[in-house]
């Protein structure tokens, strides 16, 4: 590896040899973890609707959840896909389906502040502050797209970047918003709404519908019918695998794919955490169609 930091990584379970196709996948996993005793803990995944990917050290590995972040990290979700994602410092950040999200930088609380960088190259995504850390001091700026920065002290927002337009809702609190004009504009009223092309400056500020903001606002939630997360006790099998290479090959597939599949006992591959009887059947049945898969079951 180019860093020589990224070596043994905690949470890193290698119960398999290493060896083929099994090293590229042993030292993705690796570096899933790497840094996190070098670097501070950003947040963690709290859930997931595949499929999505973590970008880190020049690697991708599948999005599960637990999964621990750290600054540089970038996810992307995939058509359908879905995250929730938890910072240190208590707020919730959702993404939607084929988003971008950059985590720039996120720095313990220096004299009280918390101190953060995101950015939104795509995608939708809903930036919320729990009430349990709403009194936090945060110096927290999002860039989304090309066309808005934010300024967040404590807060509850909605916005989207694609198809050269940049979009934000304020939901709740207050924000700054700097557009491509280089003009700040105080959003502190709830359905404060900005818009911008990449082409033009940024219309001025007005309001947007509640039942449009509801619309919205489902593009970043979770499906429970659909979803992964930290306390899902169920699981998806795949069984009818020859051989343990047979097996490894793969859970490679579908890894790269972006579905989080573990090589198990008797040749099987496992996907765990879904949330329900009904999201993992669906999974199960989604990963049958259109694959060579014969035997998908679930289980708790």
């Amino acid at each position: 590896m180019k860093d020589t930091k990224q070596r043994e990584m905690r949470g890193a379970k290698m119960n398999v040899k290493v060896n083929g196709f099994i090293w590229a996948a042993a030292m993705g996993l690796a570096l899933m973890f790497c840094g996190l005793a070098h670097a501070a803990m950003a947040g963690k995944v709290d859930g997931v609707q595949m499929p999505a990917w973590l970008d880190r050290g020049g690697l991708s590995v599948p999005v599960s959840p637990g999964l621990a972040l750290q600054a540089g990290d970038t996810l992307r979700t995939g058509a359908g896909a879905r995250l929730l994602l938890k910072l240190e410092e208590g707020s919730l950040v959702k993404l939607g389906e084929n988003a971008r999200f950059t985590i720039e930088k996120a720095q313990p609380a220096k004299g009280g502040v918390y101190e953060a960088a995101f950015s939104v190259v795509n995608g939708a995504f809903r930036f919320t502050t729990e009430v349990l850390s709403k009194n936090m001091p945060r110096d927290v700026t999002i860039n989304v797209g090309q066309n808005a920065t934010i300024g967040v002290r404590g807060t509850d927002l909605w916005g989207r970047s694609n198809e050269g337009k940049d979009i934000v809702c304020l939901i709740e609190g207050k924000i700054e918003v700097t557009g491509n004009d280089r003009k700040a504009l105080v959003m502190d009223r709830p359905l404060h709404f900005f818009q911008s092309t990449r082409t033009a400056p940024p219309e001025p500020l007005g309001f947007l519908p509640a039942d449009q903001l509801n619309a919205l606002a489902a593009e970043t939630e979770l499906e429970f019918s659909k979803s992964a997360s930290t306390l899902g006790g169920w699981k998806v099998i795949i069984d009818g695998f020859a051989s343990r290479d047979a097996s490894r090959e793969a859970a490679r597939s579908l890894r790269i794919n972006g579905y989080p599949a573990e090589v198990g006992a008797e040749n099987t591959l496992i996907i765990a955490k879904m949330d329900s009887e009904l999201s993992a059947r669906q999974l199960a049945v989604r990963l049958k169609v259109g694959s060579a898969f014969k035997e998908v079951r679930i289980a708790q």
